[in-house]
């Protein structure tokens, strides 16, 4: 049975664009790519940094060898425009070092001119979806430091004497370790990620306990911020509190794990406290005892 499917909507296409002098090669990479992608073309490096000033495009197939600009200084004058958009360099016979050369520079692939078309097929779909990926993170950035900017602005019309003084100095300290660490294993957990495919089963493991630290870290700055919105400290909740597992707890999530930090006897020592107060005490004196340590 044939099932005719419906037509990709032009719209939902991913651009490309294909930069190159020679007419034949160029339309060539055009019409096999034509019937995925919206294709556009330009036959100088010119003409195609104005396109890319006028419109995003998934990904770019550059040509090296280029009359005006070759291939290698139009991608320095394209990273200047898009940061995001994947590049795929075109080599002919003799400039295979070129080519290496620009992944420095900033290229995602290349290949070998004439490309294979599966090849081709392939690496602009696999580089597409990286642009868009790319793109979506940098939104994601725009708009977190928007939030951010948006947050700091209010706090500072609600209670302008917040960030003076003392309570800034610690408000920035206490915040400053755990949202390091969030970031930090954000990072990592996303590369863990991308290698799921075909990964080993370790990788799901390592995954969940990113994803645990990262939970922690995130729930200690909700408690700081608490804090400091109530400006009072005697409304933290008290109760039987483990010495040991708390300073597991700061070794772990605030300090990365650190190897130099032991922990050792008295695993069975409650006392009744603020958890999270304790973590700030102990997160306090581990850190200075590194730092005496590495001095």
């Amino acid at each position: 049975m044939v099932i005719d499917l419906p037509p990709v909507s032009q719209e939902t296409k991913p651009r490309v664009l294909v930069v190159d002098d020679e007419y034949g090669p160029r339309e060539s990479i055009a019409f096999t790519l034509s019937k995925e992608f919206v294709v556009e073309t330009a036959s100088r490096a010119k003409e195609a940094l104005q396109k890319i000033q006028e419109q995003e495009y998934a990904a770019v197939i550059l040509d090296i060898r280029m009359p005006e600009m070759n291939g290698i200084k139009a991608l320095e004058e394209l990273r200047k425009l898009d940061k995001e958009v994947s590049v795929i360099m075109l080599t002919g016979y003799g400039t295979l070092l070129t080519a290496q050369q620009s992944m420095v520079s900033g290229a995602n692939q290349y290949l070998r001119k004439p490309p294979d078309i599966a090849e081709l097929l392939e690496a602009v779909r696999r580089q597409s979806a990286k642009t868009k990926e790319r793109r979506h993170q940098a939104r994601m950035n725009c708009e977190m430091e928007k939030r951010n900017m948006a947050l700091k602005n209010e706090i500072a019309e609600a209670e302008p004497g917040i960030w003076q003084g003392r309570a800034s100095a610690e408000l920035v300290h206490d915040l400053n370790n755990p949202l390091t660490v969030v970031i930090g294993y954000a990072a990592i957990l996303r590369d863990e990620v991308k290698n799921l495919v075909g990964a080993n089963e370790e990788i799901p493991r390592k995954v969940q306990e990113y994803a645990s630290v990262i939970e922690k870290a995130a729930e200690y700055c909700h408690h700081l911020s608490d804090n400091w919105r109530q400006a009072n400290r005697e409304l933290s909740d008290t109760g039987p509190v483990s010495i040991a597992a708390v300073v597991q707890e700061v070794k772990e999530v605030i300090l990365f794990n650190h190897a130099a930090i032991k922990i050792e006897g008295g695993r069975d020592v409650v006392v009744k406290g603020a958890k999270f107060e304790m973590m700030r005490i102990f997160q306090n004196l581990l850190k200075n005892a590194l730092a005496v340590c590495r001095a």
